[in-house]
């Protein structure tokens, strides 16, 4: 499951970036944040840091927010 959760953070920055005209380089320039990392978080890397992926939508103006699933108890 948080393979799948990973996967969508990452395709989603990366169609944010993309959209926007970042290369990763610059992304990971403006937002401080490491170039490997940027790289992880968009290929939805198992060892993401919630705080670290916020961050990065952060940079584009979004913010990760927790969504009810349905689930069975």
């Amino acid at each position: 499951m948080k393979e799948k959760k990973n996967a969508a953070y990452g395709a989603a920055l990366k169609a944010i970036r993309k959209g926007c005209g970042i290369t990763q380089k610059d992304f990971a320039l403006r937002s401080g944040l490491g170039l490997h990392y940027v790289r992880d978080i968009e290929q939805g890397a198992s060892s993401l840091r919630l705080d670290k992926v916020n961050e990065a939508f952060h940079f584009f103006g979004y913010t990760l927010t927790p969504t009810k699933e349905k689930k069975d108890l």
